[in-house]
Order: C-alpha cells, then structure tokens, then sequence
C-alpha cells in the first residue's frame, strides 16, 4: 500500500519561511515523480512544484518561482518543499502526490492528506 505521510504546515505571517515534508514508501519514491498540489478554499488545485527523483528534474508553478524550492533526501525518501517569502495566497491545503508526470495533476493516482498553511497579512 502506498502511503504518503506529510508535514510541516502551519501558520506564519506573511513574508515567512515553512518546510513541508512528504515522505514516500520506498518503491514509491524511487525513480518517480513527486509533487506538491495546493487547494485554497473556494478554489480548484494547482500545481506548485514537482522533481523527479530520479533524476532532480523539477518544474515550478510561475506563482512560487524564486520564492519556493523543492528538493529531496534519497536516504529518507522524502521530498521537502521550502516556501519561504509566503504571502497571505499561498494559503492553502497543500498535498504531496506521486507517481504521476511533473506538475500534471490528473496523472497522479497517490495522495497524502494534505497539510494546511496559513499566511496571514
């Protein structure tokens, strides 16, 4: 069974700094893309970044370039999402997908539960 378990959202004013964290069952997170979805209330998801991890091959949403990096650590099969410079829009549910195709978000099939962040101004 595939899990996806994240981490790390919370609450900050804007123009601050939080690490998500999503860590993949390991077939799951070798050679796959994974990638950070958000959901804001009243709105439809979107992409935010995506890397392959095998390889390091990363896509970003034009809203979080420059302000969010998205790396991994093979020794713990975990992909971190550093947001820093939040902005009271980046608030959002923010989901951890993998096994799908970059930022595409109907190719994904594994989710996590989401982790909520919380900018305010």
């Amino acid at each position: 069974q595939v899990q996806l378990v994240e981490s790390g959202g919370g609450s900050v004013q804007a123009g601050g700094s939080l690490r998500l964290s999503c860590t993949a069952s390991g077939y799951m997170y070798r050679r796959n893309w994974m990638a950070w979805f958000r959901q804001a209330p009243g709105k439809e998801r979107e992409g935010v970044a995506a890397i392959y991890t095998g390889g390091g091959s990363v896509y970003y949403a034009d809203s979080v370039k420059g302000r969010f990096t998205i790396s991994q650590d093979n020794a713990k099969n975990t992909v971190y999402l550093q947001m820093n410079s939040l902005k009271p829009e980046d608030t959002a549910m923010y989901y951890c997908a993998a096994g799908g195709l970059g930022l595409a978000q109907l190719s994904y099939r594994n989710w996590g539960q989401g982790t909520e962040v919380t900018v305010s101004s």
